[in-house]
């Protein structure tokens, strides 16, 4: 039988794990994917964690329950792709061979690559939320903060989620008003970025939001280490941050594997035709979700968009046929803000964010760029439509993969 292999089983490996049993002939095609954590994790869901809105019981699931029966599972980890074998090298020595390869790696948080980061407050006033063990650590100091600097820090650009950052310092204003310490407690909101965010619509509306719940952003911050002792962080331009409360978007990486086979970026992220989803090192090799160097949002949806497409142009090059370049950077992203408010975008590579209403002009019901109460419950359904749709391939009603302009307000990008 040909093979085909996808390494990496979370959200985008899944997903094209169902598309392809469902499209291929399972009669001369095996499918095999490659993954040695036994759990699945609902990774939206970790910014709930801390403030004690999921446990991790919410967003966990076993991976086998999520795989279809067609799909052989390889329990072990990747050591080595060799694209010129068409070989995946085990972690146990072995190896197996493919006709076509996914690569569906994903990324991680690296804070080892930051001086200091991992020092002496690590897990003690230093915190991520970009993993479960980080998430769920931070829950017990920030509910027993009493005030003081609270900093939440992006370190370096791509990230998982972009907006995630954002939803803590929300979140962060929100519950410390009801935990009575808003008043003792200054937030403040480091990033990289020349703004809020990377686009200057979204920029503008989402610092106002910044603004107008009293949270400081410092901007064009580049960390250069971090001081334990004195609790500061401190930039390569020689700006110093206190904080008693650190949480950290640490800078994200691809698979080391992706190192180990040596076709990978500075980050370990793979080089792709950004519209095809073809990796440049060679043909019968596609990648998709946060292992590409596709310039834009590391996101669930994105993922989601991708494999919708991807599949399509999958059969295209099995059946010989020319690659269509048809995935546009489709990105749509919840934003939660708040007292049970939320904000909804949705762009592509050449369409910033804007106003407007989604997914049907005119009738939404969503609000694009707008704090509303509908927008925060879409947040939360979102829960259900990752379990039950995206992780299995299902298209969602009346959401193109490829971005939508119906109902965007386009105008107001000029």
């Amino acid at each position: 039988m040909k093979q085909i292999i996808i390494v990496g089983g979370g959200t985008a490996g899944t997903m094209m794990a169902h598309h392809l049993s469902r499209r291929l002939n399972l009669k001369e095609w095996e499918i095999s994917l490659i993954d040695p954590e036994e759990t699945h994790y609902y990774q939206p869901g970790y910014l709930f964690l801390p403030f004690g809105i999921y446990e991790e019981s919410d967003i966990a699931k076993p991976r086998g329950s999520l795989l279809p029966r067609s799909t052989s599972w390889i329990r072990t980890g990747a050591e080595e792709i060799i694209p010129d074998r068409n070989v995946v090298r085990l972690q146990d020595g072995s190896e197996k061979s493919y006709d076509l390869l996914i690569i569906a790696t994903g990324s991680h948080i690296a804070p080892e690559e930051t001086e200091g980061m991992q020092g002496n407050g690590w897990r003690k006033n230093i915190f991520d939320f970009y993993s479960s063990e980080g998430a769920s650590a931070l829950r017990g100091p920030l509910h027993g903060f009493q005030g003081g600097d609270l900093v939440i820090h992006v370190n370096e650009m791509p990230i998982k989620c972009p907006v995630a950052p954002l939803e803590f310092c929300f979140l962060s204003d929100y519950y410390l008003q009801k935990w009575g310490i808003r008043q003792k407690t200054r937030i403040t909101y480091i990033t990289p970025l020349d703004g809020a965010f990377t686009k200057p619509v979204a920029a503008q509306a989402l610092g106002h939001l910044m603004s107008d719940k009293g949270i400081d952003v410092v901007a064009d911050f580049n960390a250069e280490r971090i001081d334990n002792e004195e609790q500061k962080i401190i930039g390569y331009d020689g700006r110093e941050i206190h904080y008693d409360l650190l949480v950290t978007v640490p800078t994200n990486m691809g698979d080391s594997l992706i190192e180990r086979s040596g076709f990978g970026d500075d980050l370990n992220f793979v080089p792709v035709d950004k519209h095809t989803l073809q990796a440049k090192v060679k043909d019968n090799i596609f990648v998709i979700g946060d292992a590409t160097d596709v310039p834009t949002s590391k996101a669930g949806s994105v993922g989601h968009f991708e494999g919708e497409l991807l599949i399509e142009n999958i059969l295209r090059y099995l059946g010989g046929k020319e690659l269509e370049p048809s995935f546009d950077g489709h990105a749509n992203c919840f934003i939660e803000s708040g007292h049970k408010k939320g904000l909804l975008i949705d762009f592509n590579y050449d369409q910033e964010p804007v106003p407007g209403r989604f997914p049907i002009a005119g009738l939404g019901p969503l609000s694009l760029l707008k704090e509303n109460r509908m927008n925060h419950w879409g947040k939360l359904a979102f829960k259900w439509i990752y379990w039950n749709m995206i992780v299995k391939a299902r298209k969602i009603p009346t959401i193109p993969a490829r971005m939508s302009t119906a109902g965007k307000k386009i105008s107001a990008s000029a």
